[in-house]
């Protein structure tokens, strides 16, 4: 199993969303209602040009774990876009820069994580998790920070496990209702 970023070079980003992004929202809308997929637009294209973007920034990152990821004749890695190697996990990450006004370091801040069901309970989702870590290192933050879905009971317990505790929470509302 390889963690490899993933460039931003469109069939990579399509294959991606194809096999992991939308795989993820799908089993999210499971048991998050604010998962649920737009039916009217095409998911792939919309989803394939947004990530193209999020990755032409410079503090965005996104890594897929591809298992029996082969390498070409010279060693290096098959291109993700074509390799014959399976996507079963990514983890995508952001840098949050703290203003000098605040008393707080720098965060990186995992805006997803997910593994496809067979290869939950293998350490995979630790090994993204450090991904995002050696990310943060990297560029010199001290922090990690996340959102989980209040629903997401199994990836609250993960990230209670690995120290994580809740400073804030978020509540929204619809404005026809104010």
């Amino acid at each position: 199993m390889k963690l490899r970023r993933l460039p931003a070079d469109e069939p990579a980003v399509r294959r991606y969303v194809e096999e992991l992004w939308i795989p993820f929202h799908h089993d999210l809308e499971a048991i998050v209602d604010r998962h649920a997929l737009a039916e009217d637009v095409d998911l792939v294209a919309e989803e394939t040009a947004f990530r193209l973007d999020r990755l032409d920034e410079a503090g965005y990152r996104a890594w897929v774990a591809v298992d029996d990821s082969p390498t070409d004749g010279a060693g290096n890695d098959a291109d993700l876009a074509t390799t014959d190697g399976d996507f079963v996990g990514f983890v995508t990450t952001e840098i949050d820069e703290a203003s000098s006004v605040f008393d707080r370091p720098d965060r990186l801040v995992v805006g997803d994580i997910y593994v496809r069901e067979p290869y939950r309970g293998t350490g995979l989702s630790r090994r993204l998790i450090d991904r995002a870590t050696e990310r943060a290192r990297e560029a010199g933050c001290a922090e990690l920070a996340l959102d989980v879905d209040a629903d997401n009971e199994r990836a609250i317990g993960f990230y209670e496990n690995l120290g994580f505790e809740t400073h804030r929470r978020r509540m929204t509302v619809s404005t026809a209702d104010l």
